[in-house]
């Protein structure tokens, strides 16, 4: 800490912190098959690890010095006995050693994860005076006042501590309520929760029944299999919107396939096949549906294709069908089956249709318009202009029925209960409604890979589907008392893991910039905030929204009394927010950016003044962009923090390759501010020179990736940049304000840039073999770090600009003459040599013009140009011809053409074709003229001895 921080008590989170045993624990608990209770009540968009919020927790409160092995034991890792080693070390060689382990990994361990462990009460004891002698006799108050899923304050109450949560939008707040009120003061009501989930079912699955027939046949249909009809412009058939006829392709059972036939009317029926022998199959490929990848769609019956913007116009003006082309049952024993669709089922689609016309409750329910905004306009651009259009007709019914018996039922349980009990019921029957809502919508796919219905979110957008799912949420997996049953163990759970006499939380509603907290009222302040652009959580929640509030504004009418949720004040950088004003020199995307920053400036000066003179904030921090950490930062010095320390931690399974161009990391930086005693006064503050802050900047990311790289903390390329950033900003934070030899104000993104600069030489230094790389022409040189750094072909645009300024490259410069990177959805997507290279075996005058490298030049302006050019020529005409093309072009001698191909090989992804094409350069006849010298690791297999994933594995 900096001279004026002498004031403040050192706390735990500002020394030294077991994080590589923190981010092993982390990675324990991303496991799939068994998450937290909390996971499971109801979907969200954004969640931290238990063990990472544990530890942001107890280090942002417990004084500095306290023993790394007392700080294990109270988040409940470790075995608490029969260890002759400190608990780090212990857990670092079991990870090290999982993959000789004979049972499974909780086993393995020797203790389960932490968050089924909460502390004993004699922990709890002995953490409370530890805690009491720190803040003076007091139990310091924990606040998360952007606390969406509610990880950090429920692991607040777990330990006892006082804790206030705050949330703008109604969801998680309603999630809040169960975590943090019900749950400590409701507790376990399973009895009173399956009678009314039963009396909602009993009376809502009544009315829903006509409309899935077959229970006479003892075959009750639990989930449609369906599509949209267009008809062909050319010779009036009907075309169903099916890429693949897949049914069913699981590995560990029967496959099962949809085969159309079209009659002589134009219509279309179906036959579904249960394990076709190829004989079934003779003449039809199910993989090959009338749909393709660019969403042009053919006609089964005369082959010609409508285009995918006239589909797209079809389906907007309302000129299709719903189509039926498989059914998944249940029959009367139970067994689950698939049987081709009968007119039966076609007619009780058309009867739901009916009914809602000429109900008027129905015809007009939830007929509020879909607001324009980011993740709206694809349903929108498909002719759904009102929530109602997200459902089918038998959807719409389904929903319907459950909401209206659990608005029935509402004042008899209201009768019989207390009110907190009635509104603990009342909640939990309506989150199983709302989370069916995943299940049972027009944007709900069919997972073909397990033969059931997917998620709406599986991706965090509303995107249209052409298949999608028609459930029975009565019945099937998909029902109403299945989830609840989900749900309500979740509860329980959750109950079971508080202690006994445990608080209740203080659970508000607000906006993070002007709370109902008092001034210097809170101790610790533990946040995870939005970061920019990553989420749009109202735009996206509004689909729950609006079925829960018809459910909950008599409950809670504070939360549920807005039609819509509130998009004006949330903290996100939302460019459709500023369409109608964009203009004047300004995008829309710089007015979000501008407003974001403004929101976030704002909050954190709200934080600063209700937290109390030495009280802390640790923001919990995941993004790569350097505009969010440059926002961060100003925002934090601003309103009067001084950053006192960051840690990175290992968060988030290392994204698979090609999945790395999300803004989110894999990692997440703990940043630590203090609020002082005494404020610093900006009128008596004497600017610092950037030329003389530059060079500990430049020292403090290096040392820090350095140290990352040695500690063996499982992190990407990416992440280790960004993790240097944290030490970064705490120089720029003690010198600030900073100016240039002008005397003009220097940002925080200029100490990012010369980070990413310095940490990035540190990884050539580590992974290229000690090449000088900075000694290739400036665009080869960006291309390889692109691919060192990344590891991917497509990355944020943002990534690649900053690489870019470091090495003095102006990448929307070179984007058309190199042809190196082309824009893909906003991102960077780095070209291989066919995207770049003329075809050598056509004729010069039909060869593209539009592609920069003709290969039968005998000198190239980049030496990636060569490379890519030799690669082209191996593929195209041999080795043979190679040879005598290389020492043409006097290759064999080119130091930088054999750089360039040695940095490939080592920074290409082993399954990318360039990379196949650099070895087959490298080895063989070609070897012979190159003469390179490589590592046994440039050629090990991925997995093997290097791998280019990540770093320091465990």
């Amino acid at each position: 800490m900096t001279d004026h921080d002498d004031d403040l008590k050192p706390l735990a989170i500002e020394g030294q912190l077991p994080l590589k045993a923190v981010g092993i624990e982390n990675l324990r608990e991303a496991n799939p098959q068994y998450l937290p209770p909390h996971r499971y009540l109801h979907p969200w968009f954004a969640r931290r690890p238990t063990p990472a919020s544990r530890l942001a927790i107890l280090a942002s409160v417990l004084p500095k010095g306290v023993d790394s092995d007392d700080l294990l034991n109270w988040m409940q890792i470790g075995p608490k006995e029969g260890i002759d080693e400190d608990l780090a070390s212990y857990i670092e060689r079991k990870k090290a050693t999982e993959s000789e382990r004979s049972g499974n990994l909780e086993s393995h361990y020797g203790y389960p994860r932490p968050f089924t462990r909460s502390p004993r009460q004699a922990e709890r004891e002995e953490l409370h005076e530890v805690l009491e002698n720190h803040w003076e006799g007091n139990l310091p108050t924990v606040f998360d006042p952007t606390a969406g899923g509610g990880v950090i304050p429920y692991e607040s109450l777990r330990y006892g501590l006082p804790t206030h949560a705050n949330e703008l939008n109604p969801i998680p707040s309603l999630i809040l309520k169960v975590l943090l009120e019900f749950a400590p003061n409701v507790g376990d009501i399973e009895q009173e929760v399956e009678h009314w989930a039963n009396e909602v079912d009993s009376e809502a699955s009544s009315v829903i029944e006509e409309y899935f027939p077959g229970k006479e046949e003892g075959q009750t249909p639990i989930n449609y299999v369906s599509t949209y009809s267009i008809q062909c412009r050319s010779c009036g058939a009907d075309i169903p919107l099916v890429p693949k006829w897949w049914i069913r392709t699981r590995s560990d059972g029967i496959d099962v396939v949809s085969r159309p036939e079209v009659q002589d009317d134009g219509s279309v029926e179906y036959e579904v096949l249960i394990d076709p022998s190829d004989k079934e199959l003779e003449g039809f490929d199910p993989g090959d549906g009338p749909v393709s990848r660019g969403g042009d769609t053919e006609c089964l019956r005369c082959g010609v294709v409508t285009e995918d913007d006239e589909v797209r116009s079809q389906l907007k003006n309302g000129e299709f069908d719903y189509d039926i082309y498989c059914v998944r049952y249940r029959d009367q024993s139970g067994e689950r089956g698939f049987r081709s669709p009968v007119q039966e089922d076609q007619e009780a689609l058309e009867k739901a249709e009916s009914f809602i016309q000429s109900d008027y409750e129905l015809s007009t329910f939830l007929d509020t318009p879909i607001p324009d905004g980011n993740k709206t306009t694809e349903p929108r651009n498909y002719g759904m202009n009102e929530w109602r259009d997200l459902f089918a007709p038998r959807q719409l019914i389904s929903n319907h029925a459950y909401v209206q018996a659990i608005n029935n039922q509402r004042p008899q349980i209201r009768s019989e209960h207390d009110e907190e009990t009635a509104d603990t019921i009342v909640t939990l029957l309506t989150l199983s409604i709302s989370k069916l809502i995943d299940r049972n919508s027009r944007l709900t796919s069919w997972d073909t890979s397990k033969g059931y219905p997917s998620q709406m979110f599986k991706s965090q957008n509303l995107a249209f589907k052409r298949v999608f799912v028609d459930s029975n949420i009565s019945i099937g997996g998909t029902d109403f008392l299945s989830y609840l049953d989900k749900i309500y163990d979740s509860y329980k759970e959750i109950v079971s893991y508080l202690p006994e006499d445990s608080k209740e939380g203080n659970v508000t509603n607000a906006d993070a910039a002007d709370l109902p907290h008092e001034t210097d009222s809170i101790s610790a302040i533990i946040a995870d905030p939005p970061y920019y652009s990553s989420i749009q959580y109202a735009e996206l929640s509004d689909v729950f929204y609006v079925w829960m509030r018809e459910c909950l504004k008599g409950v809670f009418p504070d939360l549920f009394s807005e039609t819509l949720t509130d998009k004006s004040s949330e903290a996100v950088a939302n460019p459709d927010q500023f369409s109608d004003v964009s203009g004047g020199g300004s995008s829309k995307r710089e007015l979000a950016n501008r407003d974001y920053e403004k929101k976030m400036s704002d909050i954190f000066s709200e934080l600063y003044r209700v937290l109390e003179p030495g009280g802390v904030m640790t923001v919990m921090f995941t993004h790569k962009e350097t505009d969010a950490w440059d926002t961060l930062t100003m925002s934090l010095i601003n309103s009067g923090f001084v950053i006192t320390s960051t840690h990175p931690i290992t968060s988030e399974m290392p994204q698979r390759a090609g999945m790395r161009n999300s803004a989110s990391a894999d990692s997440t930086l703990l940043l630590t501010g203090r609020k002082p005693h005494e404020e610093r006064d900006p009128d008596n503050t004497v600017p610092t020179l950037w030329s003389d802050v530059e060079a500990d900047t430049r020292a403090a990311a290096k040392e820090a990736a350095r140290d990352l790289l040695e500690s063996g903390i499982s992190l990407t390329k990416t992440d280790v940049i960004i993790s240097a950033f944290g030490p970064t900003l705490r120089v720029f934070a003690d010198a600030y304000p900073v100016v240039d030899d002008q005397d003009e104000e220097v940002p925080p993104r200029k100490a990012l840039e010369t980070a990413r600069e310095a940490v990035t030489q540190i990884l050539v230094d580590e992974y290229l073999e000690g090449m000088a790389v900075d000694n290739l022409d400036d665009v080869t040189e960006w291309y390889i770090l692109c691919w060192l750094v990344h590891e991917s072909e497509t990355f944020a645009y943002d990534d690649g600009l900053q690489l870019g300024h470091g090495i003095g490259v102006d990448i929307d410069e070179i984007k058309r003459s190199t042809k190196t990177w082309r824009k893909s959805r906003g991102d960077i997507s780095l070209r291989g040599h066919d995207g770049r290279v003329q075809n050598i075996n056509e004729k010069p005058e039909d060869r593209s013009s539009r592609l920069p490298v003709d290969p039968d030049d005998l000198s190239f302006p980049r030496s990636l140009d060569a490379v890519h050019a030799a690669m082209h020529v191996y593929d195209k005409r041999g080795e043979t011809e190679t040879i005598e093309w290389l020492r043409e072009r006097n290759f064999d001698s080119d130091s930088q053409f054999k750089s360039t191909l040695k940095a490939l090989l080592q920074v290409l992804p082993h399954n990318h074709e360039d990379w196949e094409l650099a070895r087959d350069l490298a080895v063989g006849r070609t070897s012979d003229v190159l003469d390179l010298d490589f590592s046994p690791n440039v050629f090990a297999e991925d997995g093997d001895e290097t791998k280019q994933s990540t770093l320091g594995e465990h």
